[in-house]
């Protein structure tokens, strides 16, 4: 059964879900709007399993699962809870949002490919749809802290997902079969890209060039191979760093902010 859903707005998107009778879609706790009186929410510990889209089920195997699972989002960074919303009796309406100003995008999952999505871009999914969490980036990855825990989504449905800014879709195989991005712009890709983080430079003087002044850091992100790749055009760490500006809160020189002082 097809998810009927509607992305509306412009700065702020949103997504308006309409659910036939007895059909259930869940979210991130803290990604709903609103709902209809006759859809139910119910927030639980598990996601949903690989058959039909139920939560997993009880026993010692179920507790065990619901533990690994509320483990591997914790460590990514996400909540420990789903809230799922079934219609009751008659079709219901459910609306979700991201957290930031920016787009959002509905991706339809057929069973043949996986997407991964950054840890903060998933919002709502069918509960045919599983969740589970990916480890990738390498070592570099693992010690700068970049994209290295993402969200993986398989199974067949929709999944809904936002990111801050405007949205960028390409694919590695138009550009030679590599691009290196910014690690804090990659919103999501298809099972098939491999994804990496690389330093830019040594710790010698383009190296620290780049990072204090040019404020790329240390590290970008390598998408590689074919296959649909989904880029956001705002940064969570851009924001931040305008909104402390705008508040009069970071008084920052040439350097930028790795020599600058709060304001006293």
């Amino acid at each position: 059964m097809t998810l009927r859903q509607e992305i509306v707005g412009n700065a702020m998107q949103m997504a308006i879900v309409n659910l036939h009778p007895g059909q259930t879609v869940y979210c991130e706790a803290g990604k709903f709007l609103f709902k209809t009186t006759n859809v139910t929410m119910e927030t639980r510990l598990s996601g949903p399993s690989n058959s039909g889209g139920q939560a997993q089920g009880g026993g010692m195997g179920g507790m065990l699962r619901t533990a690994m699972q509320a483990g591997q989002r914790a460590l990514a960074g996400e909540s420990l809870a789903f809230q799922y919303f079934t219609a009751q009796g008659a079709e219901g309406t459910v609306g979700f949002a991201g957290v930031l100003p920016g787009e959002m995008r509905a991706l339809e999952l057929d069973g043949t490919r996986a997407w991964f999505a950054e840890k903060d871009a998933f919002v709502a999914a069918e509960a045919t749809v599983d969740f589970g969490i990916a480890f990738q980036g390498g070592r570099t990855g693992v010690k700068g802290g970049e994209g290295f825990v993402l969200e993986k989504f398989t199974g067949h449905g929709t999944v809904i997902i936002a990111g801050a800014g405007n949205f960028i879709d390409l694919d590695p195989a138009d550009f030679g079969g590599r691009v290196e991005v910014d690690t804090g712009c990659v919103v999501a890709f298809e099972e098939g890209i491999r994804y990496g983080v690389q330093r830019i430079g040594g710790l010698n003087r383009q190296g620290l060039m780049n990072a204090v002044l040019g404020g790329e850091g240390l590290s970008l992100a390598t998408l590689e191979g074919s296959g649909r790749v989904i880029l956001q055009s705002l940064t969570i760490e851009s924001l931040a760093n305008a909104l402390r500006k705008a508040q009069g809160g970071d008084k920052q020189g040439p350097t930028g902010g790795l020599f600058s002082s709060s304001a006293g």
